[in-house]
């Protein structure tokens, strides 16, 4: 099937080009278009993420430098930059984020009975976001102070493969506990958070939804200890508690007792403590569900490190939304080589062997299942850089 073609064409081999095409037929994103459709523009941003580009300009010089490689590789028309910019400037960018989703939802399904390291059967979440700065000069519509401006990644991440579930991109000053409010709760799912979401009043309503959350508490929480269980101090446990909230306000907002317990990390030298509605897995587990969360916080450095300010191809919303779309797109396309060829490397190892061979006729399936076939580059800083699952 893919011998002798270039490696950039085996990758978007992948694609479900019927869904795209669903997705560009909603948004009426090719009406008009005769010569750089949807699809022309999706393969040149990907182009763009796999190989790293600075710009616009970095992105049409590269093109041309490659030739009629290109057109073996199936992207065919060089995006000159003003092309790709108007693209990026006025089509949806809800087509790449649609097309997203679906990659996630195979993604997803691929990855579904995986094992996680704790080796639970119920899906694991973690929630959290992060702020992209933005200069407000360039970027007018990105509000967030006075003269500052950014946007935020709010992110629901299944740590069964490490998949985005759920992402929004905000304006930079919505605070991170208003995206409960949009969530979908499962039924036996877990929902590990960071302090950022402890509003108790959203937490019941997960609650009453039969969802388990695993929250970091304030330093000024109010509570009554109604009893303690005992805990081996040696495993970094402090304490493991059954309590019942004091504060005039969040005795209301949760009626009902939660479980507290305290944990010392020694690997980050951090005191935690830590909430749940969980009161059956050992309180071990907890602590390391919560730890779990760091998983996100890889993402989110992946994130940061790909879309750069100097590295954003346009400066309106449209465009800033639709480059952040197709590099989720990107990073889940790749979860989903992945998986499909068996291949153990990492995703962080598997984007450093695509970026050096890209343009290259050897078959994927080898180059991504036989680890010494390559001497990939060392330097994390030229690289799509993903965290190792």
């Amino acid at each position: 099937m893919h011998q002798g073609r270039i490696v950039f064409a085996q990758l978007m081999d992948y694609l479900p080009k019927g869904e795209f095409r669903r997705c560009v037929k909603t948004y009426r994103g090719d009406k008009y278009i005769k010569r750089f459709s949807c699809w022309s523009q999706f393969l040149s941003m990907a182009f763009a993420q796999l190989t790293y580009r600075e710009s616009l300009r970095d992105i049409e010089t590269c093109m041309e430098a490659l030739g009629s490689k290109l057109y073996h590789a199936g992207i065919g028309t060089i995006a000159a930059r003003n092309t790709l910019a108007h693209a990026n400037s006025v089509r949806s960018w809800k087509i790449y984020a649609d097309f997203a989703q679906v990659l996630i939802q195979r993604a997803r399904t691929l990855y579904r009975h995986d094992n996680f390291a704790l080796e639970l059967d119920e899906t694991l979440y973690a929630l959290d976001a992060t702020t992209i700065d933005l200069c407000l000069r360039l970027f007018p519509w990105a509000k967030f102070r006075k003269r500052k401006g950014a946007i935020k990644l709010h992110t629901l991440l299944d740590l069964k493969g490490n998949i985005p579930s759920f992402l929004r991109i905000s304006a930079g000053n919505l605070h991170e506990v208003n995206i409960l409010d949009e969530l979908i709760f499962e039924a036996g799912s877990f929902y590990i958070m960071d302090r950022g979401y402890l509003d108790f009043e959203r937490l019941y309503r997960l609650h009453q939804f039969h969802a388990i959350f695993v929250v970091r508490a304030k330093t000024n929480l109010q509570f009554r200890r109604l009893y303690s269980h005992r805990v081996d101090r040696a495993t970094g446990l402090r304490c493991d508690q059954i309590i019942r909230l004091t504060g005039p306000l969040s005795s209301k907002d949760y009626p009902e007792k939660l479980r507290l317990v305290r944990f010392y990390d020694q690997e980050h030298d951090l005191r935690l403590a830590i909430l749940t509605n969980n009161v059956s897995l050992p309180a071990l587990t907890i602590a390391q569900l919560y730890r779990s969360r760091w998983q996100i916080e890889l993402f989110f450095k992946w994130i940061k490190q790909h879309l750069r300010i100097k590295a954003f191809y346009g400066t309106s919303e449209n465009a800033v939304k639709t480059q952040i779309w197709i590099a989720v797109s990107i990073y889940v396309l790749v979860a989903i080589i992945k998986k499909e060829l068996g291949s153990k490397l990492s995703l962080y190892t598997i984007l450093q062997i695509l970026s050096v061979t890209l343009f290259e006729t050897d078959h994927i399936s080898q180059l991504l299942t036989e680890t010494d076939t390559i001497d990939v580059l060392s330097d994390p800083a030229n690289q799509l850089s993903l965290f190792n699952f």
